[in-house]
């Protein structure tokens, strides 16, 4: 039986890279991968762009209105599917999350999804809360904070100053905003010294891999 997989992570832990080695190694094989991505992830345009430089063009952007079971089974119509490999997952809908798991179940096709569990302000993206729902397997994607710890948590900076406050969705494709993945301590610390109110009940290491 296929299965839904997640796996995610703070930024600058190896995502994107990841995904485009799975879909090297399905092609190495003779077999053939869709690469999807949301259309809100501007950065890259319709590629997906690893922070080593390798890049890649997607099949298909997925965008607020498309549903993720028609694309699928267009996608079917024209091809054999060994795997469905998602890009910055956390962007997708409750609805879409819910379709590419009805659409796993039934064409039996594995779909492994690559996205943040959290955005800046430490709450869950809708799609990454699904995900976490629905999915057959968990899988943590490991970084470091600049302290040495398992960065967990992921910092807004604009101009260079930890900002707390405005829209979960800003890409990083301005000179302006930036973001760095910190640990659950460093988070904090960054919280306090901005001002800002702290997250009394922050877990550091939340045990979320499933097999």
């Amino acid at each position: 039986m296929a299965k839904l997989y997640f796996r995610y992570g703070a930024m600058n832990s190896g995502k994107s890279t990841l995904l485009l080695q799975v879909a090297y190694n399905y092609e190495e094989r003779g077999m053939q991968v869709l690469l999807l991505k949301p259309g809100i992830d501007t950065k890259g345009g319709d590629e997906i762009v690893s922070r080593l430089g390798v890049r890649r063009p997607v099949d298909r952007i997925i965008t607020p209105d498309t549903d993720c079971r028609v694309l699928l089974d267009e996608e079917m119509k024209k091809r054999h599917l060994d795997c469905i490999l998602i890009d910055e997952a956390q962007f997708l809908s409750v609805t879409q999350v819910d379709q590419l798991f009805a659409a796993v179940m039934d064409a039996d096709i594995p779909c492994i999804c690559y996205g943040l569990r959290s955005d800046f302000q430490g709450e869950g993206f809708p799609g990454s809360r699904r995900l976490l729902e629905l999915s057959h397997s968990l899988e943590e994607l490991k970084t470091i904070c600049q302290c040495g710890r398992k960065a967990v948590m992921n910092i807004r900076r604009v101009n260079g100053a930890p900002v707390f406050e405005g829209d979960q969705v800003v890409i990083d494709d301005s000179a302006t905003v930036e973001y760095e993945a910190v640990c659950g301590q460093c988070y904090l610390e960054a919280r306090r010294a901005a001002g800002c109110v702290p997250l009394e009940h922050l877990e550091e290491d939340i045990p979320l891999t499933r097999q």
